[in-house]
């Protein structure tokens, strides 16, 4: 039975989609949007975000600013404040209607096809030739969805499945497979059976055993640095801290604090993704330790959480190779060069102290900022480019600051467009990097470590670890996070304040 036979069949039976798709090169045409509202906003940033180069023309007798705002950076549209004129249609080959007046949609459409122009009314799929779908655009791939005119919302569901599906890496084999369809010599049937071959990985099931050895060669990686990084801090503790040895016999209450911290702090960035660094360096500030002490035991503790948590990402798949290649050079030299600026400045802590105070009141703002944002779309079309430029400061500005790699670095790229679940597990492994060589740096330069404060935010974080994911589910990571921001900026004022003071009385 025939292809088309079968189709013929199926829809005897049940009603389907018969819709024809096409992708249109816009800027070979004259299209006419009628409404400059919000429904036309939306319709002109989808044609613009796909064909940036289309040639539209915008009626409306209201027109929103940020319409306004758009269009400044397209010169291929141009804007009429006014009622729509019969006039307008001439030398127009699509007609797109986004108004919130029914009537003056069917007069333009009867116009329209008395002329023979293709027509979209918006909310009105009877009045359709064709529809806006959702698009997938990855590059040079792009997906189109319809749901037949049933359900936008739907197809806008699906388009974030499908868009969290595929890695950003697609275009780079889509540029691959041209480079390789360029060297095929041969006729047709022996140029369609390479590509068939080079693009049969794309579909095949990964061997599950290549899988394991590689997570398993990961893990031991992981587990080796760790133990060898454990080995030269206790080292340096028992030979640069008197007060370590004491430990043995007598614990300090401060201990105690901060390992309730470490474990809420922890359980805090498995629920949003961040601030584990910015709220431990906080409560450290507040707790009297100095700026590098307290960036080095916030740094140490993260070693072991986000190695496993990196690890876990890159045994399910999660991980941008080429993004993390671009990151983690540029993040461990800024976080070696924080860190040694930081451990350089010890002496002078009563300065520096405030100076971290207004980096954490700064990114406590952006928290709870973000807590309002959290659900706004960006798109993707914006993507960011410096990669380099923007470890390179995270890393430097984490270790100055005690944190920040996952409210500058994650932020960044998913505002710039970037896949939320690869940047998320991207980040969290070479955050273990960063971590490991500032800490390192820190460990060798610093002789009075707070070593109570280390190992409550060691062990505490350790022991959320296992459960944060868990627990995380049930919270709404907008409340945490405002929550986070309030106690962020409480605690950094209380320190400037205090500082302030300080120098007026004096």
């Amino acid at each position: 039975m025939s292809l088309l036979t079968q189709n013929k069949n199926i829809a005897e039976e049940k009603e389907s989609n018969e819709l024809f798709p096409i992708f249109l090169k816009l800027q070979n045409f004259r299209t006419l949007l009628v409404g400059a509202g919000n429904v036309g906003l939306e319709k002109l940033e989808a044609m613009l975000f796909n064909s940036p180069k289309a040639n539209v023309t915008v009626l409306g007798e209201r027109v929103l600013p940020q319409l306004k705002e758009l269009i400044k950076n397209y010169p291929t549209v141009e804007l009429f404040e006014r009622k729509f004129k019969e006039e307008d249609l001439k030398g127009v080959e699509l007609v797109v209607l986004a108004t919130d007046d029914r009537d003056l949609h069917r007069y333009i459409r009867g116009i329209a096809k008395e002329r023979g122009l293709l027509v979209n009314v918006a909310d009105t799929p009877e009045l359709c030739d064709f529809y806006l779908g959702s698009i997938v655009k990855k590059g040079n791939l792009k997906i189109a969805i319809s749901t037949n005119g049933k359900s936008p919302t739907v197809a806008k569901r699906i388009k974030q499945v499908i868009n969290d599906s595929l890695p950003d890496e697609i275009d780079d084999t889509l540029d691959q497979m041209s480079k390789l369809r360029d060297t095929l010599k041969g006729d047709f049937a022996y140029k369609v059976k390479k590509m068939n071959e080079a693009t049969a990985s794309l579909v095949e099931e990964p061997k599950q055993s290549k899988q394991i050895i590689s997570s398993t060669a990961l893990s031991w990686v992981i587990w080796t640095i760790v133990v060898a990084f454990a080995t030269i801090t206790f080292f340096a503790l028992w030979n640069q801290e008197p007060a370590f040895k004491a430990y043995i016999e007598q614990v300090n209450p401060h201990f105690y604090y901060f390992l309730a911290a470490g474990f809420v702090f922890a359980m805090i960035d498995g629920a949003i993704g961040m601030s584990y660094g910015v709220t431990s360096t906080t409560f450290s500030l507040s707790m009297g330790i100095p700026p590098a002490s307290a960036s080095t035991a916030v740094h140490i503790s993260e070693i072991l959480s986000n190695g496993i948590a990196g690890w876990m990402h890159f045994r399910m798949g999660n991980i941008n190779k080429k993004l993390f290649k671009l990151l983690i050079i540029p993040g461990v030299i800024g976080a070696v060069s924080g860190a040694y600026l930081l451990s350089s400045l010890e002496h002078y802590s009563q300065y520096t102290k405030p100076i971290v105070s207004v980096y954490t009141l700064i990114l406590g703002l952006v928290i709870l900022r973000k807590a309002f944002n959290v659900n706004k779309v960006i798109s993707a079309d914006k993507k960011i480019k410096k990669i380099g430029v923007l470890g390179f400061t995270g890393g430097f500005i984490d270790a100055v600051g005690g944190g920040g790699w996952g409210s500058i670095v994650l932020s960044s790229l998913i505002a710039g467009g970037r896949n939320a679940r690869y940047s998320l597990g991207t980040v969290k492994l070479s955050r273990f990097f960063i971590a490991l060589m500032s800490s390192l740096t820190f460990v060798t330069m610093l002789s009075g470590l707070h070593w109570y404060a280390v190992a409550g935010l060691v062990i505490g974080s350790a022991i959320a670890s296992p459960i944060a994911a868990r627990v995380s589910n049930k919270i709404s990571a907008k409340t945490i996070m405002v929550a986070v921001g309030v106690i962020v900026i409480l605690v950094s004022s209380r320190s400037i304040i205090n500082f302030i003071l300080l120098l007026l009385s004096n």
